[in-house]
């Protein structure tokens, strides 16, 4: 799938700090279990990167670049965020981590051919919402498994917390991630909708 030019605003983002938040952002992507403190415990910007076979199995077709596969903002500590809620970290409660994190949903939706994965309520004692799915608790670990295993990260801490959302929107911009559902359109964005509608659907029917 080839890359698509969008018309987009000007960068509201001073470009020295666009600048500064692009090259982090860019590399280089560590393991989860390798991030420093350092960074991590501070708010900011991290991008999920993944290798060409991962996008493949993702059914996104060969990367065009060396863009990421999601970029999001962490207004409180990027470990609270990136590693907690995405790689499903905290202990588990009654509600599924996968609905709570856009990511995992989709990585859900793209994957269920291979792994059998099945949208269930995120919370099965009250269900509802069904666009926010979550998966049973097997499914959860395995896809948190996966995430750890194939999955990479890269940081961008930034103590200005309140300035992140604008940055955001200008790193997608530059970027064009197809997990990222907010903010910017790519080739990708139906497929991934699709995909996540299935499992919605899913959720909506489940009964017990």
């Amino acid at each position: 799938m080839q890359p698509v030019k969008i018309d987009c605003m000007p960068p509201r983002t001073d470009p020295v700090v666009l600048a500064e938040a692009m090259a982090a952002l860019r590399g280089p992507a560590v393991a989860v279990g390798k991030l420093k403190a350092e960074q991590s415990g501070k708010p900011g910007l991290y991008a999920f990167y993944a290798s060409a076979s991962t996008w493949k199995d993702l059914g996104l077709g060969k990367p065009p670049d060396d863009r990421p596969l999601y970029v999001g903002k962490a207004e409180n500590t990027l470990a609270s965020r990136d590693v907690e809620v995405h790689f499903g970290m905290r202990e588990r409660g009654v509600q599924s981590p996968t609905g709570s994190s856009t990511l995992r949903r989709s990585l859900a939706a793209l994957l269920t051919h291979r792994r059998g994965y099945r949208g269930i309520p995120r919370n099965p004692a009250k269900p509802g919402n069904f666009s926010n799915f979550g998966l049973s608790a097997e499914h959860d670990d395995d896809l948190s498994a996966w995430m750890r295993g194939r999955l990479r990260l890269a940081l961008w801490p930034h103590d200005l917390a309140a300035a992140l959302d604008g940055i955001e929107t200008d790193v997608l911009g530059e970027l064009q991630p197809p997990l990222n559902l907010d903010k910017v359109m790519t080739p990708w964005r139906g497929q991934v909708k699709g995909a996540r509608k299935v499992l919605a659907d899913q959720a909506r029917d489940w009964d017990g």
